[in-house]
């Protein structure tokens, strides 16, 4: 079992009160670690140490090839230290050891990435705002400050890089509060952040829980800037606290992303693709292929082949390299998805596999949901319209694309979507009418810290990732040089000066 500290100015300290909090197994129940529980206080502590380093420190003002090369070396220590990782991110997050592999790959190259974007710079000439000769003009971009940012626990070690990184790159300092349910790679990375020499006080991280370090990192008149991964639930209080001080925010949150089967598409890539959407990482993925879409034409043919995958998939050890899916986060997500089955059933839709925990005596500790499908479903019914977070996937037909394309529309969210079809103008005639912040054609989950994402609607506010996201960490500055020279010149003050 594992001890972990807050990350404090540079240095691991216990938290004010002395407490701890556990971090669980979700395949067995057995303690991974004992984390220090950050309140409130412990949250001032770290905001305070991030306020001073960067209002005093090196780190805003370095040169921007210096700050590159610090976050290159985060990048490569976690590429030295990939094996621990991703064992204590199977651990810790329930996360099936193939796809903890990927997160670790994926960790380091996303900040390989940061660190390029880094050493760019990001003034641009302004032309046009009066006549040639008369001034120059630059669009600068400065870093916000201090950056609050707030973590969910389905992508551990990935989420935190995806806030630390692109924060970091354009020369803020950040104080991190990783989920309570999976802190472990969050703080190993801590130490990973100091061993590259990072200068202290640019990154804290105190992991705790929402009702106290998470809401005080929000509403501190000292943080600038909110970046927030989680429920939109959440997300809206997390906008009415930050709205005190009317900071800036980048909200990533809900998603009820629409999948879409046209007429002429692959069956076998696409069953494999609606499956990859929905049952990756046991469906708690926020842009998850949650509603899928069939044509009647095509509808039999498919569903006897997406029913017969599905009961392939194997529910087991997320150690063990022929899991499929591992169990879900906690009891209380477990309880969730279970009772989303349940009102799913209750308003008329057909459970047509899974639907029940496994009654396998070797799952019986984990927080397991069988993977699940629902047919005979309305769009308007609680299963297609709310997100759950789980291996539940609601499948709906249509008559024509356009009654489609309408049904994916018809939701609070729009973080995600897909299109499936062997035309690529016709899908991407769909791709364009829907109404979400990424959408795939023949492919799912893919998302590239080099392209924006983030959602319309309910799903959030502002984008990370490529420079759209590195820009949502800066602040925008208009600088007007004169090049006239001399006061005779300046004939408009004479609307208010007299010569």
């Amino acid at each position: 079992m594992r001890h972990y500290q807050l990350f404090i100015d540079g240095e691991f300290v216990d938290s004010v009160s002395r407490q701890t909090f556990d971090s669980i197994n979700p395949f067995n129940q057995e303690v991974v670690a004992k984390v220090a529980r950050g309140n409130t206080e412990d949250a001032q502590r770290g905001v305070a140490a991030a306020r001073k380093a960067f209002d005093e420190g090196p780190w805003p003002r370095m040169p921007r090839e210096e700050r590159a090369s610090f976050l290159k070396a985060i990048s490569d220590k976690i590429n030295e230290k990939q094996k621990d990782l991703v064992a204590l991110e199977v651990l810790d997050s329930g996360s099936t050891v193939r796809k903890a592999k990927e997160d670790i790959y994926l960790s380091a190259r996303n900040m390989h990435s940061f660190s390029k974007m880094a050493a760019l710079d990001l003034t641009e000439n302004i032309e046009g705002l009066s006549k040639p000769g008369f001034s120059q003009n630059f669009l600068v971009r400065e870093p916000v400050g201090v950056v609050g940012a707030i973590i969910p626990w389905n992508f551990p070690l990935k989420m935190a890089i995806w806030k630390i990184g692109p924060a970091l790159a354009a020369g803020n300092t950040v104080v991190l509060k990783p989920s309570e349910l999976t802190p472990c790679t969050a703080m190993e990375l801590a130490t990973i952040i100091r061993e590259a020499g990072i200068p202290k006080g640019v990154v804290n991280i105190v992991p705790g829980f929402g009702e106290d370090a998470g809401e005080e990192i929000v509403k501190s008149p000292l943080v600038d800037k909110v970046s927030f991964t989680g429920s939109t639930a959440v997300g809206r209080k997390v906008m009415a606290l930050a709205s005190q001080h009317l900071k800036k925010v980048t909200l990533e949150c809900g998603g009820k992303s629409a999948n879409i089967v046209l007429d002429d598409a692959d069956l076998n890539l696409a069953v494999d693709g609606a499956m990859y959407a929905i049952f990756y990482h046991q469906g708690q993925c926020c842009e998850a292929g949650t509603r899928l879409f069939l044509p009647k034409t095509t509808y039999d043919e498919f569903m006897d082949k997406l029913i017969a995958k599905t009961k392939k998939l194997k529910l087991g050890d997320p150690n063990d390299v022929a899991t499929d899916l591992g169990p879900l986060i906690s009891k209380r997500q477990q309880d969730r998805v279970l009772g989303y089955i349940a009102e799913g059933k209750e308003q008329g839709a057909h459970v047509t596999v899974g639907g029940s925990v496994p009654t396998e005596p070797s799952l019986s500790k984990g927080f397991f949901v069988e993977p699940t499908v629902f047919t005979n479903v309305d769009n308007a019914m609680k299963i297609a319209q709310e997100e759950i977070f789980g291996p539940v996937l609601a499948v709906i037909q249509y008559s024509s694309v356009d009654e489609a394309v309408a049904l994916a529309n018809r939701s609070i969210y729009g973080l995600g979507g897909g299109v499936w079809s062997k035309d690529k103008v016709r899908a991407m005639d769909v791709a364009r009418r829907l109404r979400a912040g990424t959408v795939w054609v023949n492919e799912w989950h893919l998302i590239s810290e080099k392209a924006p994402f983030g959602g319309y609607k309910q799903s959030g506010i502002g984008r990370e990732f490529g420079l759209d996201g590195l820009k949502e960490y800066t602040e925008a500055k208009h600088v007007h040089v004169d090049e006239l020279g001399s006061r005779e010149k300046k004939f408009w003050y004479d609307t208010v000066v007299p010569k």
